[in-house]
């Protein structure tokens, strides 16, 4: 998430002159560096928990691992992302060198990719073959969607939540792209859950949602997504036309409560990829 908020914010910042977005944009790769250092660790540490959780009693090795690679799609996952990870690494340090003389676009595009593996390695990876394709499709452009809006909101937040002259030039441009964000993520979230409901034998969909704890955390996960997002509408329609005047407004207060909201949902959405649809 911050990785790719961080990406996104130099497109956020393109018609500003060059002198007023330099130390946001420095700061930005910088957190982007360590952000995907972090993220490099964290695919591998996963990897390795995963190999001994599935190898319970088991001494560690180095072939185990090889064998999980190569015999399990979370394993392939995990290693594509590291991979990306580490390109992404190795980009951005040339761009902490060189500054975006380095195309955002190609960090934005190393950073998304390396989302897609997992999520289609989780729990949308296998069902009734005639909405095996669309399920997967929606639930890449779920989290791409939900990685986006909150990252970019929290780069703008972050780095320029306290510059008047660049919050009203950068905030219109990302509101856009949020609206896009905010829908796609309703709309397929919408979807991926009915999809894992209706796939589940034995049980309606709709009596499944009231029944199981898949549907309840899928209802409290839904719950936070529509909260975010009217918190974004009132920050579009109330807050944005006094930003773009630059009067003070209440806009860091509002953007980190949805913020806050948006990182219960993506809690819940961690639960959902690996939880059973079961009566409960």
């Amino acid at each position: 998430m911050v990785t790719v908020g961080m990406s996104l914010l130099p497109k956020l910042l393109v018609p500003e002159p060059a002198a007023s977005v330099a130390a946001p944009l420095a700061l930005a790769r910088l957190i982007a560096t360590v952000s995907s250092a972090v993220w490099l660790v964290a695919a591998l540490v996963s990897m390795v928990l995963e190999v001994v959780d599935i190898n319970v009693g088991e001494p560690f090795t180095i072939a185990a691992i090889g064998w999980y690679v190569r015999g399990a799609g979370a394993g392939q996952a995990h290693l594509v992302v590291a991979c990306c990870a580490f390109v992404y690494l190795v980009v951005t340090v040339l761009a902490l060198r060189r500054g975006e003389e380095v195309p955002a676009e190609l960090r934005i595009a190393v950073a998304v990719f390396a989302l897609l593996p997992l999520s289609t390695a989780g729990h949308a990876a296998s069902g009734a073959q005639g909405l095996e394709n669309l399920a997967l499709v929606s639930i890449e452009l779920h989290v791409i969607a939900a990685v986006s809006w909150t990252g970019g909101l929290l780069a703008v937040l972050l780095l320029l939540g306290l510059d008047r002259n660049l919050l009203a030039g950068a905030l219109p441009r990302f509101s856009k792209l949020a609206t896009v964000c905010v829908f796609l993520t309703a709309f397929t979230g919408l979807f991926d859950g009915w999809y894992e409901l209706h796939r589940t034998p034995g049980i309606l969909w709709y009596l499944a949602l009231f029944t199981t704890r898949y549907g309840w955390v899928l209802i409290g996960k839904g719950a936070c997504v529509a909260a975010a997002g009217l918190l974004g509408g009132y920050t579009r329609l109330r807050l944005l036309p006094k930003i773009v005047e630059r009067r003070t407004t209440a806009v860091v207060t509002w953007t980190t409560v949805e913020i806050g909201i948006l990182a219960e949902a993506f809690g819940l959405a961690a639960v959902l990829i690996r939880a059973p649809v079961v009566t409960g």
